[in-house]
């Protein structure tokens, strides 16, 4: 049983879609094992975010992170970290295929509704950014 990590995004949250998108990913078979509705601080995405530190659009996703409030996930599931990039679609919203998270929720390519984690390594590291083990009740 693999785990992987979720961020329902200020958009998502702002727009009301956080309790449909919740209802997808438990209908789609995943167990969420931690969920916490937070605001991140700019220190705290900044930190998140610092694998893309030397891409163009790191201070514009950080500025867009904390636009609001966010909803942490980590789920469990056969192969979680595959299903829930499948389950979330392609980052562009345009590109992605129907019924995705993405195609439903997202408003454009920066506000895209989700993020997962794209490894079972980035998975822990982004599982254990937000959570304990006390947290994760499996």
């Amino acid at each position: 049983m693999e785990r992987t990590f979720g961020i329902i995004k200020p958009d998502a949250v702002k727009n009301g879609f956080s309790g449909k998108i919740i209802d997808r990913i438990e209908s789609e078979g995943f167990k969420i094992i931690g969920m916490r509705k937070l605001s991140l601080s700019k220190a705290d995405a900044e930190k998140f975010y610092a694998v893309h530190k030397e891409r163009p659009f790191y201070g514009e996703l950080v500025a867009f992170m904390t636009t609001g409030p966010v909803v942490v996930l980590c789920m469990q599931k056969d192969n979680a970290v595959k299903a829930w990039r499948d389950l979330m679609g392609a980052t562009n919203p345009a590109d992605a295929d129907a019924n995705t998270l993405r195609k439903l929720y997202a408003e454009s390519i920066e506000a895209n509704a989700v993020h997962g984690s794209d490894s079972l390594e980035n998975a822990k590291i982004e599982i254990e950014f937000f959570f304990s083990d006390k947290d994760l009740v499996a």
